[in-house]
C-alpha cells in the first residue's frame, strides 16, 4: 500500500512507462493473490499482452505466455489471415492464432466459451492500444527493427524473437531505443534459460578448463525446405487474405510466390541471413556468455569460406566457416562442419554444451562445484516466465537486447566477410570496420518506402 491506495500491476507499468521520462522509480507492491501465490491472479493485475506475428515461432511463444497465469493475451496480429506454408506445410495466421487464444480461455469459463481476443492485420493498430502492457514480436528478420522501436517508444515491454536484427545498424538502433525508453526486452534466445548451457559457461568462466583459447560453434547448414513449398518459386497470384505488400514491408519489391514467405524466407538475403543468423542468436550467443564478452565482440574475422545457395530464390550461405579473433587472443570458430552446440577448449580441458546436455573432458570437470564467491551466471529456467518476472520487477531479463545485439553481430560480420570473400578487421567499440569503407556500407540496408527507422 502506498498512501492507502493499492497499486495494480497495470498501474505500475503505466508509471514505469511514462513517469520520469521512462525511468523506473516506483516500487512494485501487490498482494499474494495478485502474484498467483493464492487463488490465482486477478484480471486487474495481469500483464496484458498482444502478439505480433503468429505464424511459426510466434505461435509457440504465444502458447508459452498463455500458460502463465499472470498474463492475459488480448490480441493477435498477422498480415496473413489464414493459410498454409508454415512449419512442414502447416496452416497458421491471425485467425488460427485467435482461435488458440479463445480456446485457451474458454476452458477456464463455466460457459465454455470466450470471445475476447482481437485480430489485427497492421501491427501499428495493436501497438496503439493503451491497455496493452507487453508485446510478443515474432516476425521475419527484415521486420524486426521498425515494430520494436515503435513499441519501445509507445511504452511497451517486448519479447522479441531471434535473430535480433537484419543488420548491425538496425540492431544498434533497436538496442538504443529500448534503453532510451526504459523498456524490458527479452530476446527469444532461449538457450539462456537452459541449465546445460549455463552450467558449461560457469565452468569456463571459473577456470575449470584452464586458460580458454578456442571456442567452436556448430550450426546447421543448407537451405532446407521447411515449408514444403520450396518448389513453388514462380510468380503466383497472392492468396486471398494475405497482405503481401505489408509482408514485404521495407524489403525490396519482388513478385509473390509461396517459396518466398512464411518459413523459407530465411534462405533469402533480402529478409534474413540464412542458417548463419537463424542459429546465430543461439550458439554464438552462448559462446559470448562463456567467454565473458557479452558487451563487446571480435576484432578480426579471418579464414572465411562460404558457399552460397544457388537454388533459384535462395541465396544465403549453405556451407560456411569463419574465425572471430578477440582482443585477448581467443578464437571463436563458427561453421556448419563443427560439432553441434558450443565447445570451449582450454589449457586444462574442454566443455561442450547443446540443448538438454553438456559434457566435459576430463570428466572430473563435471564434478566441480561453483563456490559461493565464484562467478554465478544469470539463472532462468523458463524463458517466458523470466520475461514476465522482469516486466513486474523491472530487472534485466536473461537475454537483454544489448547482449543479443552483440551476439548476432558475430553472424552479421561472418556473412559480410563471406560475401566480400576476404578477412576483415572490426572495432567493437565504435561498431565499424577498420579502414574498409566497402564493408562499412554493408552494415546497413536501404528500406523500401514509406518504411524507415
Amino acid at each position: 500500500m502506498i498512501g492507502k491506495q493499492r497499486i495494480t500491476r497495470r498501474g505500475f507499468l503505466r508509471k514505469a512507462a511514462f513517469g520520469l521520462g521512462g525511468a523506473v522509480a516506483f516500487p512494485y507492491v501487490a498482494d499474494s493473490a495478485a502474484l498467483g501465490k493464492s487463488g490465482g491472479v486477478s484480471a486487474s493485475n495481469r500483464i496484458v499482452m498482444g502478439c505480433i506475428g503468429v505464424g511459426n515461432q510466434g505461435t509457440n511463444d504465444m502458447r508459452g505466455f498463455l500458460g502463465d497465469e499472470r498474463v492475459q493475451v488480448v490480441a493477435v496480429c498477422d498480415v496473413n489471415r489464414e493459410g498454409p506454408g508454415y512449419w512442414n506445410g502447416g496452416i497458421a495466421g491471425r485467425e488460427p492464432g485467435r482461435r488458440i487464444v479463445e480456446s485457451h480461455y474458454a476452458k477456464q469459463k463455466a460457459s465454455g466459451t470466450y470471445k475476447g481476443c482481437a485480430a489485427y492485420e497492421d501491427f501499428r493498430d495493436l501497438i496503439a492500444r493503451d491497455d496493452v502492457d507487453a508485446l510478443l514480436i515474432a516476425l521475419p528478420d527484415h521486420w524486426h527493427s521498425i515494430p520494436v522501436i515503435m513499441a519501445a517508444r509507445a511504452g511497451k515491454d517486448i519479447y522479441g524473437e531471434k535473430p535480433l536484427s537484419l543488420t548491425i545498424s538496425e540492431g544498434r538502433s533497436m538496442s538504443d531505443a529500448v534503453n532510451r525508453y526504459g523498456r524490458i526486452f527479452q530476446t527469444g534466445s532461449q538457450q539462456r534459460s537452459d541449465q546445460n548451457f549455463r552450467r558449461a559457461c560457469e565452468l569456463v568462466r571459473n577456470g575449470r578448463i584452464g586458460k580458454l583459447h578456442t571456442v567452436r560453434c556448430g550450426l546447421p547448414g543448407g537451405t532446407p525446405d521447411i515449408s514444403k513449398f520450396g518448389g513453388r518459386q514462380k510468380p503466383e497470384a497472392v492468396p486471398e487474405g494475405f497482405n503481401y505488400d505489408m509482408w514485404l514491408g521495407p524489403a525490396p519489391y519482388a513478385p509473390y510466390c509461396p517459396a518466398r514467405c512464411h518459413v523459407n524466407f530465411r534462405w533469402i538475403l533480402d529478409y534474413s541471413g540464412g542458417q548463419v543468423t537463424d542459429w546465430g542468436g543461439h550458439h554464438p550467443d552462448c559462446a559470448q556468455w562463456g567467454m565473458g564478452t557479452e558487451d563487446t565482440g571480435p576484432v578480426e574475422i579471418k579464414n572465411v569460406k562460404g558457399t552460397f545457395a544457388a537454388d533459384g530464390l535462395y541465396d544465403t550461405a549453405s556451407e560456411y566457416y569463419f574465425e572471430c579473433i578477440y582482443a585477448n587472443g581467443v578464437k571463436l570458430i563458427v561453421s556448419n562442419r563443427e560439432r553441434g552446440g558450443v565447445t570451449f577448449e582450454g589449457s586444462d580441458g574442454r566443455v561442450w554444451a547443446n540443448r538438454g546436455q553438456h559434457d566435459a573432458e576430463p570428466k572430473s570437470i563435471l564434478e566441480s562445484t561453483i563456490g559461493p564467491n565464484e562467478t554465478h551466471l544469470y539463472r532462468s529456467d523458463n524463458h517466458f516466465r523470466n520475461f514476465i518476472d522482469c516486466v513486474i520487477s523491472r530487472k534485466a531479463p536473461a537475454a537483454p537486447i544489448e547482449t543479443a545485439h552483440r551476439s548476432i553481430t558475430i553472424s552479421h560480420l561472418g556473412n559480410i566477410a563471406m560475401r566480400l570473400g576476404r578477412d576483415l578487421k572490426w572495432d567493437p567499440a565504435v561498431e565499424r570496420f577498420v579502414g574498409d569503407a566497402e564493408a562499412d556500407r554493408m552494415l546497413v540496408r536501404g528500406m523500401r518506402g514509406p518504411w524507415h527507422l
